[in-house]
């Protein structure tokens, strides 16, 4: 099995569609999709085709439910009315209109980023055969959002080689270098390849650059249609200007489809853009080019000022427009056939093969995490915050913990030390790993979009955050256990030692899976924060330290039983005292009669027998069971995402 896991298989396609858009013949064999086209770089022009948008409309609903007992249930709210276009290849369609007019809900239509329930089968459909499900239109269209969902510890050819590695597994590294190459030189980023992308925190790459990249990202699969919204807003003039003519001539040279909502666009971006939508309260006004505006205003009977485009002016005077509109859907337009008439064959759609033997889907998985691996530990090494920060943390606490309490007695005053010792070290070390809280909100956005798009699956991504953390945990737990072991003098057996740093690793390991589990459902930094310290906050409280397993009150007493630190205190004091629990600890000064043994410190934690396995046992579980937990609130949102 792992021979046939470790064997790459030559795949067909880098995803699991359901229809083929590129067959040229009535032959399965000899049918393209969208990744098996691009193969060699540059990639080799599309097939011409059409996008239909027949009568589409959308209401939104709002939740039923009201704060507000007696206040009227609220009225739906229709946001698009029954909008009708059609984009060529080697067309720029651009939609346009004031804030709130449906614009960006259209595009999320358009790209197949609704839910099912919101999708309308009649509505939509490329080549006449209509598109029955949003799942569809996703594995067809390329959708840049208007935020730039990115890496900031990336470079530009890194972010889109990962982009290439996910999602064209197909390829051998060779063709995915050969195609992020081509596409850096299409993107105009050559001279950037090797900068980093950058944020608002960590300086990179300029806006419209990082624009660019995030087309790239959604262009790498080579889709025949290309959406984005409001590429330009946020851009200065000339990086706006840019970003338009990079896809004009790719429009021109890949015969791709691009729609795209602009808003305020200058005069010299007007020339490149083949056809306007203009909506007005969810109705589309008008359909056609630059020219039909300008005569449809003159039949209105304004006259376009010198100082003013047409387009800025229709802006002004939409409310008129509304009562003249001339885009009309031509109903009685005649059917064509599917795809262009070949030599070979008309083309055809062609219903894909979607079996893979357990050799492709083991090779698949494998591959998406190794490639996950890579990414993930290339963020943590670049994030010096966090890599400097644990390191020192360890070192820090391990030689303060380890100066407080140097060469405790073994005496009576010696148990109540040690008890402390260990009790502020489970505090300090699962506290200690918030500071990974602000890498996994910052990738969330970015695992979605991915996720939700079939780059690959949730399960690889927390499988690869797992194996990445589990070396650089361990070194961390060495670095806080030798010296708090050894300044301290506690057991100076080697297996005893040995154990106090596999708990250690443990404990870590524990408050690792809790923050990936808390960060997965806090909205931000705050947030997340504030809801690590109370529920770390509570299961201090009742660990047994402070109160004891007999007072608490019974309501509560299932926090004593899910709480991460009873276990680990329970290991700890076991490892320290089980093997001298016949040493005496403390004697009667009169009579030299034993009055503490080990076994009596540990009878007091209701410990009666060695149980230190069994609490490894449950910390293991903890670890899976949190990191489960993230697994399925991550793949609900990805299901429901709509980047």
């Amino acid at each position: 099995m792992v021979t046939t896991c470790l064997k790459p298989p030559r795949l067909s396609t880098t995803e699991d569609d359901s229809v083929i858009l590129f067959s040229t013949s009535n032959s399965p064999e000899d049918s393209l999709t969208p990744s098996s086209s691009f193969n060699n770089s540059p990639p080799p022009p599309l097939h011409h085709f059409k996008l239909s948008v027949r009568n589409l409309s959308y209401t939104l609903h709002p939740n039923k439910y009201s704060h507000f007992p007696f206040s009227q249930k609220p009225k739906p709210v229709t946001i698009l009315n029954s909008v009708s276009f059609v984009a060529k290849s080697s067309e720029i369609v651009a939609v346009v209109g004031p804030s709130g007019t449906g614009k960006s809900t259209l595009l999320r239509i358009i790209a197949g980023r609704v839910k099912d329930k919101d999708f309308d089968a009649k509505s939509i459909s490329i080549n006449d055969h209509p598109m029955t499900s949003p799942t569809q239109l996703r594995k067809i269209c390329g959708f840049v959002a208007q935020e730039d969902n990115l890496l900031p510890m990336l470079t530009v050819k890194e972010t889109l080689m990962f982009s290439a590695k996910f999602r064209l597994k197909e390829m051998t590294p060779s063709e995915r270098e050969l195609r992020v190459e081509s596409l850096l030189q299409e993107l105009g980023l050559f001279h950037v390849a090797d900068s980093f992308v950058g944020d608002e925190e960590n300086r990179g790459i300029s806006g419209g650059e990082r624009k660019r990249v995030s087309i790239g990202v959604d262009m790498i699969h080579n889709p025949p249609i290309l959406v984005l919204d409001e590429p330009t807003s946020g851009l200065d003039s000339t990086s706006a200007l840019q970003v338009i003519e990079l896809l004009s001539s790719m429009v021109k040279a890949k015969q791709r489809t691009v729609v795209l909502s602009i808003h305020q666009p200058s005069y010299r971006i007007l020339q490149y853009i083949s056809k306007f939508l203009i909506l007005s309260h969810g109705s589309l006004v008008h359909n056609g080019s630059l020219e039909l505006l300008e005569e449809t205003i003159c039949k209105l009977g304004f006259q376009i000022p010198m100082q003013l485009n047409a387009l800025e002016f229709s802006m002004e005077i939409i409310s008129r427009m509304e009562n003249y509109s001339t885009s009309k859907y031509d109903h009685n337009e005649e059917k064509g056939p599917l795809w262009p008439e070949e030599e070979n064959g008309g083309v055809q759609l062609q219903p894909q093969d979607n079996k893979k033997n357990f050799g492709s889907l083991c090779y698949l998985y494998l591959i998406e995490i190794l490639f996950l691996c890579s990414r993930f530990w290339k963020v943590i090494y670049r994030t010096k915050q966090l890599f400097l920060a644990r390191t020192m943390q360890a070192l820090v606490g391990g030689f303060g913990l380890g100066s407080v309490f140097i060469k405790v007695r073994k005496d009576e005053g010696g148990i109540a030390e040690r008890l402390g010792l260990f009790a502020f070290s489970l505090s300090f070390l699962l506290s200690s790993t918030v500071e990974a809280l602000p890498i996994y909100l910052q990738e969330r956005s970015v695992v979605m979009k991915e996720a939700s798009r079939g780059a690959y699956r949730i399960s690889s991504y927390i499988i690869a955050n797992t194996f990445v953390f589990l070396p650089f945990l361990f070194i961390v737990s060495i670095l806080f256990a030798v010296p708090v072991y050894w300044l301290v003098g506690l057991n100076p057996s080697l297996s005893a030692f040995t154990f106090f740093t596999f708990v250690v690793w443990l404990i870590v390991l524990m408050a690792g899976s809790l923050v990936l589990f808390l960060s997965a459902i806090s909205p931000d930094f705050i947030s997340g924060n504030s809801l690590i310290c109370t529920v770390l906050g509570a299961f201090f409280l009742f660990s047994g330290y402070f109160i004891p397993k007999e007072s608490i009150p019974k309501y509560w007493l299932f926090m004593y039983y899910v709480s991460l630190y009873r276990y680990p205190l329970d290991a700890l004091l076991t490892n320290e005292y089980w093997n001298v629990r016949d040493h005496c600890f403390s004697h009667q000064i009169e009579s030299s009669q034993c009055l503490i043994t080990g076994f009596d410190v540990l009878k007091g934690r209701g410990i009666e027998k060695d149980n230190r396995w069994m609490n490894v046992g449950v910390m293991l579980g903890f670890f899976v069971l949190y990191r489960v937990f993230c697994w399925i609130i991550l793949a609900r949102k990805a299901s429901n995402t709509t980047i």
